[in-house]
């Protein structure tokens, strides 16, 4: 039940970010676009529900359950930095609004921005452990919690791989291949004489 609410979520996710945006561009009506993008924290809400209600019940804790707390964590953690992102790209593809810059591709400013998505990864690992232990006393079993335990586990080793991705950014930072670097003086120089 859990997996399949689980899928539920991920799919309401999209279809509720695909009719926002809809709603916000296409069809001109930006204050039921925004209504649509704020219920998007209640699939999540509904899941953690779900999941209370599961162990509640008198489920065995496994690990469906603690894909839930990772799923709930990923999205406090990563899901406003999505929903701007594609909101960006829907503006400039629908209503006419500049491109988005990408993320930086080179240097210290490609390392600051690894840093900030990994800090989305931290805050994913934290609430997700909040939310496990929450569920390991919630279940009161120590005999039966060892799967939850274990998924506390894997949001902090998610986290430290993307952490030492991000720091290696810093270590040893991307350099642009020389065209690149000609090309962007050459623009400067041009802007420069106007």
């Amino acid at each position: 039940m859990i997996v399949a609410l689980i899928a539920a979520c991920e799919i309401g996710f999209w279809v509720l970010l695909a009719a926002g945006l809809a709603c916000r561009y296409l069809l001109k009506m930006p204050r039921t676009g925004l209504a649509l993008l704020l219920c998007e924290p209640l699939l999540e809400v509904v899941l953690l529900v779900a999941t209370a209600l599961d162990l509640k019940s008198g489920a065995e804790p496994n690990w469906t359950h603690g894909l839930a707390a990772l799923y709930i964590g990923y999205t406090v953690g990563h899901g406003h930095r999505t929903v701007k992102w594609l909101d960006g790209h829907a503006a400039h593809r629908l209503a006419g609004a500049p491109k988005p810059l990408g993320p930086p591709r080179y240097g210290m400013a490609r390392a600051r921005h690894e840093t900030k998505v990994w800090l989305g990864t931290l805050t994913a690992a934290a609430v997700a452990t909040v939310l496990l232990q929450l569920a390991i006393w919630y279940v009161g079993d120590p005999g039966r919690t060892t799967t939850l335990e274990a998924w506390r586990f894997t949001a902090w080793r998610a986290a430290g791989i993307h952490g030492l991705v991000a720091l290696a950014y810093w270590i040893w930072p991307k350099r642009a291949p020389a065209g690149e670097l000609g090309d962007r003086a050459a623009r400067e120089k041009e802007s420069a004489r106007r």
